[in-house]
């Protein structure tokens, strides 16, 4: 045994305690002078990279890459772009684009044949009502599944208030829902994006459940609008569309208090910060 290259002796009983992945990039130190069995072997490597199944000389040069000055594996870049193209184009921002395109589709549908047809109307609200649901699963892939990019930020806020600033205006422009509404609604929406980026500097507002709540019934009421009810279903609705209007408000001056909260601590933080590194 005392003719054994250390290489070849990485897959045995000597090394296998320290045996790691080479994808976790893993080196096992196996010193020149360290005695085995049968004394120190000469000639053996200062390190050696062993992969899942076996030592360097079975990861296919790995060992090399890491003595040559830490290269990843030819693999790994390959497989880091083909991560960053899939964080891109996945399921949650294809339903943001999704939603993004029904908009046009929904406005053409709703205002077909002068607005008033009750199977165009249907068909507007099935438009809306896809919208909505998938408001609720991009969100929700997004999070679960860690695809949360760049794109996502900024076109799930817009294709959400999109749709629902679409159906308001034509609401309103058919008569059927008041300006004000529409304007009170658009105005918080707006305002508190607006708000939401002028105090980003001291930290994120989140989402409070009232928020969450208001975005549910402002859908449903308008879901209602949407459609070609008469009867007590009309009636329903002008309730629904009452308690979103309250919610909207309320929940509005709630994220305007705590953006103030949030602006003065982070001020104050900010001077005590400035206190510290002038004393």
């Amino acid at each position: 045994m005392t003719g054994v290259p250390a290489s070849a002796a990485g897959g045995s009983s000597g090394a296998h305690g320290a045996r790691g992945t080479a994808a976790d990039g893993v080196v096992s130190e196996v010193s020149p002078s360290a005695p085995g069995p049968a004394g120190p072997v000469p000639g053996s490597a200062p390190a050696s990279v062993t992969g899942p199944d076996g030592p360097a000389a079975d990861a296919g040069g790995a060992g090399a890459d890491a003595e040559s000055g830490g290269r990843p594996a030819r693999g790994a870049k390959i497989a880091a772009a083909a991560v960053n193209q899939a964080s891109v184009w996945n399921v949650a921002n294809l339903l943001t684009m999704l939603r993004l395109l029904l908009v046009p589709g929904f406005v053409a549908l709703m205002l077909a044949d002068g607005g008033y047809d009750p199977a165009w109307r249907s068909l507007a609200w099935a438009a809306f009502a896809i919208a909505m649901i998938t408001d609720l699963f991009d969100g929700h892939l997004a999070r679960t599944y860690n695809l949360v990019t760049d794109f996502g930020k900024i076109a799930d806020p817009i294709a959400d208030k999109a749709i629902m600033g679409a159906a308001l205006i034509c609401l309103s422009g058919l008569g059927d829902l008041p300006w004000w509404v529409t304007a009170v609604i658009l105005g918080r929406e707006l305002g508190i994006t607006l708000l939401r980026f002028l105090v980003i500097r001291y930290g994120v507002i989140p989402a409070s459940r009232g928020g969450k709540l208001k975005t549910l019934t402002q859908g449903v009421a308008v879901g209602m609008y949407v459609l070609a009810l008469t009867g007590w279903l009309a009636t329903l609705r002008f309730w629904v569309m009452a308690a979103a209007v309250v919610l909207t408000v309320v929940t509005g001056l709630d994220y305007v208090r705590q953006a103030i909260v949030l602006r003065r601590q982070g001020m104050a933080e900010r001077a005590a910060a400035l206190q510290e590194t002038e004393a």
